[in-house]
């Protein structure tokens, strides 16, 4: 009995040993050696995976057992193409020149918006060096579905592999896709990133508190946890990393709450550049002052601001993009050229609002090897994931607005 004992003993000893010592070297795989892969859940807001909880249990697992920030602070504009050329830059849009989802560039004197338009595909818009970019560069293999920008050449430089977005794709054919680049042992990607705009256009056409939304968001958890169990099935476990993130959030909207321009202003004396949660303006006849004052003490739940004197937490101020004088309305309420018509559709919700807004949160999941366990994190700033995304994989960050307060928050010691 004494001799199994002993046995019995010295066989958990040499399993503790051998689980101890396959633990430290499923921690200590050199970035370089890392696949990461991003996933962009467009319009998920950060209170999603309490109010879904029951609906997205492969998420909240995520979350629970890795990094989760309360609520991921947007850009100003919580616009997407902004928002998510900023996770991938850590540059403020008045840097990276991104400053909305449509736009003017009054030196090339053209509009750039993010559908049936060159602008999405001509490297010029795009300022800066985003992710892929930065892997590439430094010598790894890098795989884009449907991320803002990587349609373009930047810098001499296009993904890897990438697919302009479309609309007819579906959560698990982009998934697939993803991992059928990760099957690829002879280019296998260390940086994949994966767009999903579900919950987006769900919230816009049907708003916030919608069917449609609540049939959409348990999708995305679906998604995710296919990607999960395909990346055990590749056997990447010990070497894959997952970051979840979001743009913004969603409020919603109504015909009641809409802010008319031609009410304070002849829309034939100026260029409208954008509408929506921001309204920005240029004087046909250069005249600033002038059309600012259309606006100053009429303001009837929307704030009216030179773009030099926009809030400096905004960083929107350093870009001739940012229409000299800009139009911010109050949480749910919508800038429109002229009056609603009735017969013609509005969205139910939208974004864009100020960034500190709850209804604005976005989210942010961090899980993987390389990532600290069961971690809450306070607010955090999407500038700042630029620089995650770098050291997660071991590379030298392009010149950005970020620090490095996720890299230390987020990465396993």
């Amino acid at each position: 009995m004494k001799i199994r004992l002993r046995y019995w003993l010295i066989g958990l000893c040499l399993v503790a040993l051998a689980v101890f010592f396959g633990v430290e070297k499923f921690r200590t795989v050199a970035p370089r050696d890392r696949i990461l892969i991003v996933v962009s859940l467009d319009a998920f807001r950060w209170d999603y995976l309490e109010k879904f909880k029951a609906q997205t249990p492969h998420l909240n697992q995520l979350a629970a057992g890795g990094v989760h920030a309360q609520r991921l602070i947007p850009v100003f504009p919580t616009l997407t193409f902004p928002n998510h050329y900023t996770i991938a830059t850590g540059l403020w849009p008045e840097h990276h020149g991104i400053i909305n989802n449509r736009m003017y560039d009054p030196d090339f004197k053209t509009n750039f918006y993010i559908f049936d338009n060159p602008g999405p595909f001509d490297g010029r818009w795009w300022g800066g060096e985003p992710i892929w970019v930065t892997a590439i560069k430094q010598g790894r293999v890098a795989d884009c579905m449907f991320w803002s920008g990587t349609g373009a050449e930047i810098d001499g430089v296009r993904p890897t592999e990438w697919k302009p977005f479309t609309t007819n794709a579906t959560p698990n054919g982009i998934v697939d896709d993803g991992l059928r680049w990760l099957a690829q042992t002879n280019q296998r990607p260390s940086l994949v990133m994966l767009y999903f705009h579900y919950v987006d256009t769900e919230s816009h056409h049907h708003g916030v508190e919608s069917s449609q939304v609540a049939q959409a968001v348990p999708q995305m958890d679906e998604a995710v946890g296919r990607l999960m169990d395909g990346l055990h099935r590749l056997q990447l476990d010990d070497i894959a990393n997952v970051i979840i993130v979001s743009d913004h959030g969603m409020t919603d909207l109504s015909t009641n709450r809409v802010i008319v321009l031609s009410d304070y202003v002849d829309l034939k004396t100026v260029q409208v550049d954008t509408w929506g949660a921001v309204g920005g303006l240029r004087p046909l006849d250069g005249n600033v002052d002038a059309l600012y004052n259309q606006f100053a003490g009429k303001e009837n739940h929307f704030k009216v601001y030179r773009r030099e004197n926009m809030p400096a937490r905004w960083h929107y101020t350093d870009n001739p993009r940012i229409p000299p004088v800009l139009l911010v309305a109050d949480e749910g309420w919508y800038i429109n050229k002229r009056p609603v018509d009735p017969t013609k559709y509005f969205e139910s919700a939208t974004h864009g609002f100020d960034n500190e807004l709850e209804s604005m949160g976005a989210t942010f999941i961090a899980y993987g090897p390389a990532f600290r366990q069961g971690v809450t994190l306070p607010p955090t700033q999407n500038v700042n994931i630029y620089n995650l995304l770098c050291a997660t994989l071991g590379l030298t960050p392009a010149p950005n607005d970020g620090d490095d307060s996720l890299v230390q928050a987020v990465l396993a010691k």
